[in-house]
């Protein structure tokens, strides 16, 4: 490995590898977990900051969760709408939910679109993961692209009240720039859609 800041050459071209970060490190001096709910806890951490100075972040603790991209044999997608209480609003998105502890993400998404959709898919593609929140979430998205599906019947849990319906690809994606489809999860799924389905 070349060090940074050396120049290394490549087909003949000289190419600068890139100047070293910073490092703008904290360094946690202690932790209180402030509240700790059914699924997420908040936590007041005390830290150093790179200057020497101290200060505290406040941050949830979230488990994760899979989003699925659930794309049927004619190419529509599947979508849900639901109300989502923080915002006093209802949310079109793509199928989702949170991993249970020691969960493997995979078995989560394939529960999760049965559970949901009532959709099992016979083939499975992991695509990316992405932190939605880096400022005061430790939450992360695994996005899954699950194909041949196959409906099955819908398993919602107790509390969970939803309505599945399909949708075009290039409708859905209209929907956001129209303002229509704003969960940012969502967003992120079909731009993912939008590159592989039409590759």
């Amino acid at each position: 490995m070349p060090e940074f800041n050396r120049a290394l050459v490549v087909n003949k071209k000289t190419v600068k590898t890139p100047k070293r970060e910073s490092d703008f490190t904290e360094t946690e001096l202690s932790s209180k977990t402030v509240y700790r709910g059914g699924f997420l806890q908040l936590k007041a951490d005390r830290v150093k900051l790179p200057d020497g100075k101290t200060s505290v972040r406040e941050y949830l603790v979230h488990p994760g969760a899979v989003v699925i991209i659930a794309a049927l044999n004619d190419g529509k997608l599947l979508l849900e709408r639901q109300y989502r209480y923080p915002l006093h609003s209802h949310f079109y998105e793509l199928p989702a939910g949170k991993i249970e502890p020691g969960e493997d993400p995979l078995l989560c998404a394939q529960r999760e679109l049965l559970e949901e959709t009532g959709y099992v898919a016979q083939n499975w593609r992991y695509l990316a993961s992405a932190y939605p929140c880096v400022g005061y979430s430790t939450e992360r998205h695994l996005y899954y692209l699950a194909q041949e599906l196959r409906h099955q019947g819908s398993k919602p849990d107790a509390e969970e009240f939803l309505e599945v319906f399909t949708v075009e690809l290039g409708t859905a994606l209209q929907w956001v720039r129209e303002g229509k489809i704003t969960d940012g999860k969502t967003i992120n799924g079909l731009f993912w859609a939008e590159k592989i389905l039409k590759a």
